[in-house]
């Protein structure tokens, strides 16, 4: 089977900035599984994987706005530190879930400590960069009613 819109996609990937560094990987971890035409995945990736079938491998890179947008700058604040009093660990690099005042939650990204503030950034790390992606597809099948409905597969018959 092909991959096409509707198609629940299981693969195996490596993403890589410029320099070759690993980013993330689902090697010697769980194979990421999507349905495929739903913006599961980074939107420059699917299209790449449209018709390929379990077997094929790729390898992909992706400008910045294909893969996780450009830059923000707006979406980096500083913060007061005492926001961060309960935290013992804080330091740049840390990542953080913070909620904003609609009650929606973020990862952000701590970016500078100072004995005033913490400025944390909520772009993807990889935002304003592009990357390089290996896939290889381990299986595709045809969604179900249900995973069409909800916008994502059920994975072992469970809805996430």
């Amino acid at each position: 089977m092909r991959i096409e819109k509707g198609c629940v996609v299981t693969i195996e990937y490596t993403l890589k900035d410029q320099e070759g560094n690993v980013w993330e990987t689902s090697q010697g971890d769980e194979p990421w599984i999507y349905l495929h035409g739903f913006g599961g995945i980074i939107p420059g990736l699917e299209p790449e994987l449209t018709q390929k079938a379990a077997g094929d491998k790729l390898e992909v890179t992706l400008s910045a706005d294909l893969a996780y947008g450009d830059y923000e700058a707006d979406l980096a604040n500083k913060v007061p530190r005492e926001a961060f009093a309960d935290i013992e660990d804080l330091a740049v690099g840390l990542r953080l879930s913070a909620q904003t005042e609609d009650g929606s939650t973020h990862t952000v990204t701590v970016t500078e400590v100072t004995d005033e503030t913490v400025t944390v950034d909520a772009n993807h790390p990889m935002a304003g960069k592009p990357v390089t992606v290996a896939v290889s597809v381990l299986a595709v099948r045809p969604a179900t009613p249900d995973e069409l409905e909800h916008g994502h597969p059920h994975v072992d018959g469970q809805c996430h």
